[in-house]
């Protein structure tokens, strides 16, 4: 009997949603956006909280780490790809230089990684310039988010970090996507700040114009709601992977399964090579490439970088 692709069931009953009145278009103001944004991060804080729905929250976190990296690359100026980002970061031999590019992602990465959301820890992600000021920007973000919200919070702490140096684009939006993980008591910081953010929105809310922070928190609402999409996807997208587990062969395959939850891009010829990672489970390089190809026959994974060779494999999208 010929295998057939996996195929994704259309009942997504059991993941909360967004109700059509969260994203129906209006004039906005910040009460409208409070609102709005109380809505949608409840469902998004149910999604991620309840292992019943099923969503690879790792995964989740380095897909929006790579995007988090491209966005902040375009606030810095540099307009790196996200294609040439993800390269840069995962196909770099250990001991050599990433690059800029690889270097954002590491950022996010590390970022994501964090399972203590105190000054201190973060101290270590940031510049040390900034150091001695992290503690007093988030506790003035926490305070704003009490009184205002959560979204006002984010605001807040993205002012007061540009207002010391406006070329601290990723360490701003690291830092209101703390305050929003601490709002929400959140175990893993999920990089959304940075999403949909522009640098001339950034400049006008350090110059105080008018409206401008209520076009960042709708900038912020929307890359929220963005996640919220991206996560009921990747639930479904993992519950397809898994369910074709069982047709797998190869020695350590449910180990390979699992890295496939967890990462955004998969080398086969160093992270299912020589030993699948984390394990000490061998897997030759020939089986390693027909293993992702398999994976690819069966709808359940593609291959990001179009090449015959260096290739990367991730989980459909």
């Amino acid at each position: 009997m010929t295998d057939q692709p996996a195929t994704i069931s259309d009942d997504l009953g059991n993941l909360p949603k967004l109700p059509g009145w969260v994203t129906s278009g209006r004039a906005e103001t910040l009460e409208t956006v409070a609102f709005r944004s109380g809505s949608a991060l409840t469902v998004l804080d149910q999604l991620i909280s309840d292992p019943r729905h099923g969503v690879p929250l790792k995964l989740l976190a380095n897909r929006l780490a790579l995007s988090a990296a491209t966005a902040t690359s375009k606030l810095e100026g540099r307009l790196a790809r996200e294609a040439d980002i993800r390269d840069a970061y995962h196909l770099t031999p250990p001991g050599e230089v990433r690059g800029p590019d690889g270097d954002l992602l590491a950022y996010w990465r590390e970022a994501v990684r964090m399972r203590q959301i105190g000054a201190g820890d973060i101290a270590d992600v940031v510049s040390a310039d900034f150091a001695g000021e992290v503690g007093v920007w988030l506790d003035a973000g926490q305070e704003r988010t009490r009184t205002h919200g959560p979204l006002a919070g984010c605001v807040s702490v993205l002012r007061a970090v540009l207002e010391v140096d406006d070329r601290a684009e990723r360490i701003a939006c690291l830092l209101s996507d703390i305050v929003l993980a601490r709002a929400l008591n959140w175990k893993t910081v999920l990089p959304i700040t940075a999403q949909r953010l522009t640098k001339a929105a950034l400049r006008n809310l350090t110059a105080d114009d008018q409206g401008a922070e209520l076009a960042v928190q709708v900038r912020i609402l929307e890359a929220i709601e963005e996640t919220i999409r991206l996560a009921r996807d990747l639930a479904r997208r993992a519950e397809a992977l898994c369910s074709i587990a069982p047709k797998l062969r190869a020695k350590g395959s449910d180990n390979a399964v699992d890295l496939f939850l967890g990462e955004d891009a998969v080398a086969p010829a160093s992270m299912l090579s020589p030993y699948i990672r984390g394990t000490t489970i061998p897997m030759t390089d020939r089986a390693a490439r027909r293993f992702c190809d398999r994976l690819v026959e069966l709808g359940v994974a593609r291959e990001l970088t179009g090449r015959p060779t260096f290739r990367l494999y991730g989980i459909v999208s």
